[in-house]
């Protein structure tokens, strides 16, 4: 791993969404401030004295190697992705043995080309297969790589090999949390246990309430049968025997049509933009107000995930100035049970109505 990314050109500002409406703007997405100095002493402080306790505890030097690769690790992906912090990014999951010849394959190109043609950048694992697929149909300008070292040596495919925008990490860790970290909606083509796992984290992390809200997409081949399966397993298995939610089928969407898997990854953000919590309030971000009838309706058909009080729309916070260019989104303040995500969602599709 180089010591230093090269340094990365600036990508064209990000393209009209049609799908929106000539009327809305295809806004960034939101992104930590570069701090101050001063911001940051109290972070960097805390690190080191949690480097002094590691002396102090007597931790192993093969504990203190594993530590040491993440931190360099993190602090190279966040250096490569930082200059791409705005641009709305989708991350592609699927087989390396996929053949360029086999239709998921295929539906891979069309679906990272069609979502690059709205202006969003691609991201994949960097190697063969789906991830290949990934990086043809969007093109190198708007790839970027998550590859991994392998005993077998997975090398990074050609449309993304030696771009400045690929990273290489030893740790699988590092990897998924960079994947669902930079993106904005995800896409699953089908492939083997490690897709499963990726996939399985990713609906994990959003039911937890421990990844914000995006679209997750599971794509298969035109007339596909393979997330189906899945599909069919969870509301069989899973839901019938009450170990998810009912309306934890709402964070997931199966398709074998890579348009509507572009559809569902733009509406998402019709209205919808983005969310943070200020405290114990929860901010819903939107590209536009909701009219008055609809928060009403709103506050009558959601009230069981508020805990206190109701859903109001107001001007942005003081606590929210550290982002300036989305203060003047309208939003929503609710409080939050943190508990119902399928519910949350169910209210981002309202949102999105109409």
């Amino acid at each position: 791993m180089p010591d230093e990314a090269p340094e990365i050109p600036p990508l064209p500002a990000p393209i009209q969404k049609e799908a929106l409406g000539e009327d809305e703007k295809a806004r960034p997405q939101p992104a930590d401030e570069l701090p101050s100095a001063l911001e940051s002493d109290d972070l960097i402080d805390m690190m080191r004295r949690t480097v002094d306790r590691l002396y102090l505890d007597g931790t192993t030097r093969g504990d203190l190697k594993i530590l040491s690769r993440t931190l360099r690790e993190l602090r190279y992906a966040f250096k490569v992705f930082q200059p791409f912090r705005r641009r709305r990014k989708v991350t592609i999951f699927g087989s390396a043995r996929t053949l360029p010849d086999h239709p998921n394959y295929i539906q891979a190109v069309e679906v990272s080309r069609k979502i690059a043609d709205h202006g969003w950048m691609v991201i994949t694992g960097a190697g063969s297969g789906i991830m290949e697929a990934g990086h043809k149909g969007a093109g190198r300008d708007m790839s970027m790589g998550l590859n991994i070292m392998l005993p077998f040596e997975q090398s990074a495919n050609p449309f993304i090999q030696g771009d400045p925008k690929l990273v290489t990490l030893k740790y699988f860790f590092t990897r998924k949390l960079m994947f669902v970290k930079e993106c904005s909606a995800v896409i699953c083509c089908p492939g083997g246990f490690g897709t499963l796992d990726e996939t399985l984290e990713v609906l994990t992390l959003l039911q937890t309430g421990k990844q914000a809200m995006f679209p997750l997409v599971l794509l298969d081949e035109p007339g596909g049968k393979f997330w189906k399966g899945l599909e069919t397993f969870i509301t069989d298995h899973l839901l019938t025997q009450k170990l998810i939610s009912p309306e934890d089928v709402h964070l997931y969407y199966v398709t074998d049509n890579a348009d509507r898997a572009i559809e569902e990854i733009l509406s998402f953000y019709r209205v919808y933009h983005s969310m943070r919590y200020v405290n114990d309030l929860l901010v819903i971000r939107m590209n536009r107000k909701v009219s008055d009838a609809k928060l009403a309706k709103i506050n009558e058909d959601f009230k069981d995930i508020v805990v206190s009080g109701t859903i109001e729309q107001r001007e942005a916070l003081p606590e929210e100035s550290n982002e300036p260019e989305l203060n003047d989104l309208p939003r929503l303040y609710l409080h939050f049970n943190r508990r119902s995500i399928g519910r949350l969602r169910q209210l981002i599709n309202v949102i999105n109505e109409g």
